[in-house]
């Protein structure tokens, strides 16, 4: 038996689909996510059931579905269309951004190349807290491999044959050897396994904190609790808080690919270190996170 959630998006004039396709296209494998010429499948969870996430793109619009294992949701078409508009940017006010910053000596030819660009958000803030914990320190090719391993080894399978991203309490029940056995680090392991067994006992209110978008986001508290734990720091914060809410004000300033991106464009001979990549980043607030998207999406459709 399965169900049904869907939802018809329309889409902004320059809607750019290919940037949401390349986010969900980083693991060759394709172990949870397939991605097509105009379509993605992502296999995740909904109300604790197995499920499969398809989002296909048209003109002006996208189709978004979600094909769960089980009996059919109640009340739950309004929380699926706000969760697919959050993954597809849609609340982000990159037209004020765009507008505000296009006559800029340095930004302004960069957005110019790349008018439109919106941040693709994960299905779950959930999803985002661990991938952000996932790719501390390393390339995004390991995080992959990682993220891949992280999936097979809470071994959730949807109907249809993707593999489902954990949820808390699953990556909370496993041990901390099964995840080194993943190839994290000891501290990783820890840490993910910290946050995820918090979360599952809604000590951190991840899912509340989702639901009270898009009137609000309680960044301070959100801060102030994640800063609290062993193996956080402020780019874990700031990351998470883009990927898993879209908030686009996150000083990414410790990201050696945007402090790259900053050299590049204002043709420093001179490497850029974290405290100039933060005073350069302050003058686009509240959209540094935006901006730290763009440098990313400048150098590779896959840094990001």
């Amino acid at each position: 038996m399965s169900a049904r959630l869907s939802s018809i998006l329309p889409l902004p004039a320059g809607f750019r689909s290919r940037d949401i396709l390349a986010f969900h296209k980083r693991d060759a494998q394709e172990v949870g996510e397939r991605v097509g010429v105009d379509v993605l499948e992502k296999g995740m969870q909904w109300e604790g059931r197995p499920a499969c996430l398809s989002i296909r793109f048209g003109t002006g619009q996208a189709i978004a579905e979600l094909a769960i294992d089980g009996d059919a949701p109640v009340g739950g078409e309004g929380r699926f269309e706000a969760m697919a508009r959050r993954m597809l940017g849609l609340g982000q006010g990159i037209e004020a951004f765009e507008e505000r910053y296009r006559d800029h000596p340095g930004l302004g030819p960069l957005l110019a190349r790349q008018s439109g660009l919106r941040v693709p958000v994960t299905a779950t803030p959930f999803e985002a807290l661990t991938w952000a914990v996932t790719g501390q320190q390393i390339s995004v090719g390991a995080a992959v491999s990682l993220r891949r391993k992280l999936i097979l080894a809470t071994g959730v399978r949807h109907s249809g044959g993707l593999m489902c991203y954990p949820e808390a309490r699953q990556v909370g029940a496993l041990a901390e050897d099964e995840l080194r056995g993943a190839g994290f680090s000891a501290a990783k392991a820890r840490t993910l396994l910290t946050v995820s067994q918090l979360a599952a006992d809604d000590r951190l209110p991840l899912d509340t904190w989702c639901q009270t978008l898009p009137v609000v986001l309680p960044v301070d508290e959100i801060r102030d609790r994640l800063l609290e734990l062993r193996g956080i720091g402020p780019w874990t914060v700031n990351y998470m808080l883009l990927r898993g809410f879209g908030w686009l004000d996150g000083s990414l300033h410790g990201d050696v690919a945007v402090r790259r991106g900053i050299q590049t464009l204002i043709a420093s001979p001179d490497r850029i270190g974290e405290n100039l990549a933060r005073e350069w980043l302050a003058d686009f607030s509240p959209w540094r996170a935006l901006v730290a998207a763009h440098l990313w999406a400048a150098q590779s459709s896959t840094a990001y």
